[in-house]
Formats: structure tokens, sequence, C-alpha cells
């Protein structure tokens, strides 16, 4: 009876441990089905290729100095009397006016001396005149074999016409001598030394200033290789923007004057030159732009038709990625035509709405499948379906 009883017992643990390893089993399978699979793939952004026409815009650099310098001379010795305010290192005088005087009565005396001898010699000039006259009067009445130039006094009046010709050339360097004692600016200038002062005794020729003109200021620039394909068909007259990006930021307009016309024996570069109206502001309101400043220059070069403007960062040697139809990721070569600031300028190698990924996963691989981010993905499930069946599971 008992041996019964525990056998009866027995059967129906292993029974309930068989219902409960059961229901584990189909609660695990459930659990199974119901957990999603986790995506790996990448995420990235895209943006479709558009082609554009590019307006290629030139830079290079370049220091601002004078167009025109002059040493100042004295043309006449003498002491100096005075000297323009502004005749001082540093400072701007205009056209004509008076740098420094040298003392003049020598030469106002010259002057005088040589107006007189002028009026002598147009004295001896009208005598000589009136003797030609009556020798000629007189001639009418003579046998024309005693007729001659010199009774006709044609070599004295020659001779006083030179001698008044002579007279009034004394007289002009008597004048151009005193004018020279006023020395005055041949341009508007500014002052790059002086080295004379009141009641110092200059020499003629002798060296004693130098000025800048500042009616016009030049750049030059050099043009390097990989820009001047990009050069404007017609160079001269073409507007220039200069930009001096010292402590204040200073913009001027000038234009391009000329080419130098050489080629630099060190870099291969050629050399354009840049004017510049009024450098120092004497006539307009614009900002001033001194000589010696490194400055920006930048222009207007040729148009390039079609191309694909694209950052820099996302070109890998002249490659660049793109997703085909299926979201995979495939390098393609390009051919870069123009590289300026932060983007390359592309006409070969990519198409009109290629896809061009534009945030690249770690380590793009060809065929790599992604995720675009902004677009719609449905969520990717699955469940094993033999765990789903306990029958089977029984068995």
């Amino acid at each position: 009876m008992n041996s019964t009883f525990k056998k009866t017992g027995l059967a129906l643990i292993i029974l309930a441990a068989g219902i409960g390893g059961m229901a584990m089993i189909k609660a695990s399978a459930d659990e199974k089905a119901e957990k999603e699979e986790i995506d790996t793939r990448p995420t990235v952004s895209v943006q479709n290729a558009e082609k554009i026409d590019h307006n290629v815009i030139l830079t290079s650099n370049g220091e601002v100095r004078p167009a025109e310098s002059t040493a100042i001379s004295a043309q006449v010795s003498g002491e100096v009397l005075s000297w323009h305010p502004n005749f001082v290192e540093g400072g701007l005088v205009k056209r004509g006016d008076v740098l420094f005087t040298i003392e003049a009565d020598q030469y106002e005396a010259a002057v005088l001396q040589a107006e007189s001898e002028v009026s002598r010699a147009q004295a001896t000039l009208i005598e000589e005149q009136a003797r030609a006259d009556v020798a000629k009067r007189e001639a009418i009445n003579l046998p024309a074999t005693k007729v001659t130039d010199l009774y006709l006094r044609k070599p004295q009046l020659l001779s006083a016409q030179a001698g008044l010709k002579s007279a009034q050339s004394r007289l002009k360097i008597a004048q151009r001598d005193l004018d020279n004692t006023q020395v005055t600016a041949p341009y508007d200038a500014l002052i790059i030394s002086r080295d004379i002062g009141v009641g110092q005794f200059v020499n003629k020729g002798v060296q004693v200033a130098r000025l800048h003109n500042i009616e016009r200021a030049e750049v030059v620039f050099p043009i390097a290789g990989f820009d001047a394909p990009f050069l404007p068909e017609t160079i001269l007259n073409t507007p220039v923007t200069v930009i001096s990006r010292g402590l204040n930021k200073t913009q001027r307009q000038g234009i391009i004057a000329r080419d130098t016309g050489r080629v630099d024996q060190a870099t291969r570069m050629t050399h354009l030159v840049v004017e510049i109206q009024d450098p120092y502001s004497l006539t307009t309101d614009a900002p001033k732009i001194k000589f010696g400043t490194y400055v920006e220059v930048a222009f207007n070069g040729q148009t390039i038709n079609s191309v694909f403007k694209v950052p820099q960062s996302l070109v890998t040697k002249r490659a660049i990625w793109v997703l085909d139809d299926n979201n995979q990721m495939v390098s393609k070569p390009v051919n870069v035509v123009r590289e300026e600031g932060v983007y390359f300028y592309i006409d070969q190698g990519i198409t009109r709405n290629d896809r061009i990924v534009m945030t690249l996963p770690e380590y793009p691989q060809n065929g790599m499948e992604v995720k675009i981010i902004g677009e719609a993905t449905p969520p990717v499930t699955h469940t094993k379906q033999a765990d789903n069946n306990p029958s089977a599971n029984a068995q």
C-alpha cells in the first residue's frame, strides 16, 4: 500500500515538473519573439548634388608702396630762410606748397641786370633796324653792283637780333634761379626725411629731403600658377578690393594698372600692380591706407560653369562618398578644378542629384549600408517559430 502511494506521488511530481518546464520554455520563447533586433547601421546625412556657375574670386597679398618717390635737392645755393610747418618727417603737403625758401637777394639782382641787358639789346636792334631801312631806301638810286648785304646792314641787323635773344635767355635763367629760391612740392606728398634747417647754407644739387607721392599708391602682388588660368580675359582696369586686416580693418578700392612683364626667378610667379588713388585721403573721406601696410587684394576672375561646390572635408584622395539606390556607400573619384576657401569645385566624377554623404561614418567602406537622418526606417524584428510550438518542444 505504501509502495503504491509512493509510486503515485513520484509520478505526480514528475508530471508537475514537466508542466512547469514547458511553461518556462514557452515564456522564454514569447520573450525572444517580442525582443527587437538592434540596428547597427551607422547614421549619415546626405545632400543632393546640384550644378552651379561659380564666379572665381582671386586673392593675393602685397605691400602698399608709393608709386613715385623723389629726392628733393636745392637748385640754387644760399641760406635757408624758412620752411613749411608740415615739412617734417611724416608731414603731409599738397602739390605746389612751398617747402622751404632760400635767401633771394642776389637772384633778384641778377634778374634786374638781365632785364637791363634785354632792354639794351632791344634798343640796339631798333637802331640797327632803322639804319637798315635807310640803307634800303638809298639803294634804290644806286647801281645794283654797289648794293651789297654789308651796305644794307644785314650782318649788323642779324647781330643785334642775336644779342637780344642772348639777353632774353640770360633773363630766363635769372628768373628761373629766382623762382628756385622757393622750393615747392611737386605733388601731394608725405615727407620721409628733411636734412635742412633755418640759417643753414645749402649748395646747389645737394639732396635735402625725400618725398613719397600720395596722389596714388601701388600694391605689387604675385599670381600663383593655380590661379593664372582663372585670370580675367582683360586684366587692365579690373576693379580690385584692397583689405588691411590690422587692428582696424580697412578696405579701399583700386584697379589693376599693369603687369610687371616678368616672371620671378625664385617663385616662378607673375606679378600684377594695383593702383590706389589718394591713399592718405587728402581729398576724400575714405580711410587712410599707409605705405608699408601688408594687404590682401581680391578681384573677380573668370566664371566656371556647371561645377559642384563641395566642402573640402568630404573629399579624400580625390574621391567622395555617395549613396546608391540601396542606401549603400560608394566611393567616386572626382576631378577638382578649383580650391577656394573651405570648398572644392568639381566638374567630373559626380552627377546631378547624386546623394553626397555629408557626415561620414568613422570607417567608411564601399557597400556599407547606412541609415539617413530624417528618413523613416521600419523597425527590424524577427521571431523563432520553433520556440512558439509547444508540441515541438514537448517532442
